[in-house]
């Protein structure tokens, strides 16, 4: 239902995780009897989660050790990995400097240009642990490098942007043809991200195996107040499930729903999946890791942007393993870590076997879900009051991904 803005102007109203609610079933499960495998392309993967392709998040070293926990870590193939063949020096570097030359260092930093070799040989090195490899490119960037990265051994190509269309209109250059590109690359392809019904259906058409919706909710990301763009995550998500479904009875293929940004706590993670996605691709919550290459520190890939960085350099504090924050045991009672613990939990308790099931779960709004007694916790700045946005500016945790 349509709500009037103004005269002449009407908007739907949209909900992003904490408005909603994941309702109980009339059945509850063992957590032992919980399936969160999923499939992408020919890959089956233990756990529905992808480590975001952000430098301070995805090294080659993170890349290898989130598929051995059960993931998928994707490497940003445009990122400082490929443009220094010393990397450390440069995390160091972004990593030392003050809040308020942050940006301006990093947008010296990411002058230096890619090099195709450096692409080939980090994807050589996740491939040599056995890893299942996957790297992301950027749409303006991906026809230039692409054949680099596939003949190092690339498994899985994600092609993605703040915003990618299936139809992009430019009179100056031209425009990527997603659907011809796709049918011509080798691997299974990755693209987003996205926010709505009709932009997910029409990147399910070019052949995508999987879809990234999330335009803006990152913890690093300033987008939605530099360009005005944005959907709450959780009605973005459930608008291209949707698109899916159309998608499914158009042509018999099940493209995935992947989850990108807005998710901090098992929850959100839960409730990413009960809004129709088959998986979630996170960054923050993983920058907190002991192994995470950001030294405490996360940023977006257009926060390096050299006319309009649509992002910030975020501190957080590194207090667990990658195996903790996904795996456990958890440390924290603020839902931070054992992230996929958590994901059965919630399905064991409303009584739901697997993720396709868990994706039929009754939802409702709810707005004072997160506030709804916890008054103390809020005040004492523990528990569910220990993760907010005051915690972000002590530099202690991070509010969204």
């Amino acid at each position: 239902m349509e709500i009037e803005i103004g005269r002449g102007k009407k908007g739907r109203r949209a909900y992003g995780f904490d408005d909603v609610a994941i309702v109980p079933s009339r059945r509850t499960r063992d957590p032992d009897d919980i399936d969160i495998t999923w499939t992408l392309g020919p890959y089956r993967f233990d756990l529905p989660l992808l480590a975001s392709a952000m430098d301070g998040v995805v090294s080659p070293q993170t890349a290898a050790l989130t598929n051995q926990l059960g993931g998928l870590g994707v490497l940003n193939l445009e990122g400082i990995w490929s443009r220094f063949e010393n990397a450390e020096e440069r995390l160091e570097e972004i990593s030392a400097a003050p809040k308020h030359e942050a940006t301006r260092i990093m947008q010296e930093v990411y002058a230096e240009p890619v090099k195709p070799d450096l692409i080939a040989q980090r994807v050589e090195e996740i491939k040599a642990t056995g890893a299942v490899v996957s790297g992301s490119l950027t749409p303006q960037k991906v026809r230039t490098y692409y054949e680099a990265a596939i003949e190092a051994g690339l498994d899985i190509l994600v092609v993605q942007g703040t915003v990618i269309s299936a139809e992009h209109v430019s009179t100056t250059v031209e425009p990527l043809n997603l659907k011809e590109f796709i049918a011509d690359v080798s691997v299974p392809t990755i693209v987003g991200g996205c926010a709505s019904y009709s932009t997910g259906l029409h990147l399910m058409r070019t052949g995508a195996v999987g879809v990234l919706v999330g335009v803006g909710p990152g913890a690093a990301c300033t987008t939605r107040g530099v360009l005005g763009i944005g959907v709450p995550q959780a009605t973005a998500i459930a608008d291209v499930a949707a698109a899916r479904a159309q998608h499914m009875l158009e042509t018999g293929e099940y493209v995935n729903v992947i989850a990108d940004g807005g998710m901090r706590t098992g929850g959100d993670v839960s409730k990413a999946i009960a809004m129709g996605a088959d998986a979630v691709m996170i960054g923050s919550p993983l920058a907190r890791a002991k192994e995470a290459p950001g030294r405490g520190f996360h940023w977006g890939m257009a926060t390096f942007h050299p006319s309009l960085p649509r992002g910030t350099r975020v501190s957080t504090k590194q207090d667990g393993t990658m195996e903790e924050i996904l795996l456990g045991p958890a440390q924290e009672n603020d839902g931070t870590f054992n992230l996929m613990g958590a994901l059965k939990t919630s399905m064991a308790t409303c009584g739901y076997e697997d993720i396709r099931s868990f994706q039929r779960a009754e939802v409702m709004v709810a707005p004072a879900l997160m506030s709804e007694g916890k008054k103390l916790q809020n005040e004492q700045h523990v528990g569910m009051g220990s993760n907010g946005r005051a915690a972000v500016a002590a530099g202690v945790a991070v509010s969204d991904d």
